[in-house]
């Protein structure tokens, strides 16, 4: 019994340990933020002007993006 238990319990942890982190380039009240949050995570901390432009697997990409297209984390942007 003690082993099926121990298994249950490893099985049930593969799921989130198999997940990978994504950045993603929002736009939050006007500015850009280059975040790990959801988008419903974004929109709950920042408010309902928030929207997700782009999302990437590495800080870096999500960070040149918001450069490259943007001017940077911190610049001007709209969601409409």
């Amino acid at each position: 019994m003690r082993h099926a238990i121990l298994a249950v319990f490893v099985f049930a942890a593969l799921p989130a340990a198999a997940q990978q982190t994504r950045y993603s380039v929002y736009c939050a009240n006007e500015k850009i933020e280059v975040d790990s949050r959801t988008p419903q995570q974004m929109a709950s901390a920042r408010g309902s002007g928030t929207c997700r432009l782009q999302s990437f697997d590495y800080l870096s990409d999500a960070q040149n993006f918001a450069q490259r297209n943007f001017g940077g984390v911190g610049a001007r942007c709209s969601c409409r």
